[in-house]
């Protein structure tokens, strides 16, 4: 009996770590040509096991797609909206938010830009890409929602969600900035686009 749940077992040893290359094999192939251009056999190819060994452990393109994803946002650690309110705890001034908001994302796109360009590029033809950066708009929201603090309406949530983005990140990256400035830009900008935005009629509160 012991011997045959040793075999049992290493069976699924085997099963898991054919299931972990497949993924792995799946993640190289997007970084390097993108999602829907990557077939099962390509995959299998560079896994080294057989087609049917890919659709045995992944039968639609959306299990492996979310398997990949889960990968991907292990190596990357995109922001969680319930931990949010931590990232900012003890900070009461919005210029010290910001700073924190500005190094969060920069972390964060520094790590992700490359596989949330490859998400966006297929997004409209995978469902689950669209699920995946969804869920990282979902916690840069709230990381903003919490730099930002209360008192202003909504089209300020956008509008700094908007500066917040990962398409402008890329574009001022381009500009080649120590790190340290491009912060300091970046903190400035939001700044400045929150204090225009709260000009207007319906935005009363001042922080």
């Amino acid at each position: 009996m012991a011997g045959r749940k040793y075999q049992l077992r290493k069976r699924a040893d085997g099963q898991d770590a054919t299931r972990e290359r497949i993924v792995e094999a799946t993640a190289a192939l997007h970084y390097e040509q993108g999602v829907a251009a990557t077939s099962y056999i390509q995959i299998a190819e560079r896994a080294g096991v057989g087609p049917a060994t890919v659709y045995r452990h992944f039968p639609t393109l959306g299990s492996l797609v979310n398997a990949c994803g889960a990968h991907v946002a292990e190596v990357t650690q995109p922001p969680v909206p319930e931990n949010a309110p931590a990232v900012f705890a003890g900070l009461t001034v919005r210029r010290q938010r910001m700073e924190r908001l500005v190094a969060e994302l920069d972390a964060y796109y520094g790590r992700a830009s490359v596989w949330l360009g490859i998400a966006v590029r297929d997004r409209d033809r995978v469902p689950e890409l669209d699920g995946f950066l969804r869920q990282v708009d979902a916690g840069v929201e709230a990381l903003v929602r919490e730099a930002v603090g209360a008192g202003f309406s909504e089209s300020v949530i956008r509008l700094v969600m908007a500066l917040a983005d990962v398409s402008v990140w890329r574009s001022l990256k381009r500009l080649d900035t120590p790190p340290a400035e491009f912060q300091r830009t970046m903190v400035g900008l939001l700044d400045c686009a929150i204090a225009l935005a709260a000009k207007g009629p319906e935005n009363l509160a001042r922080h």
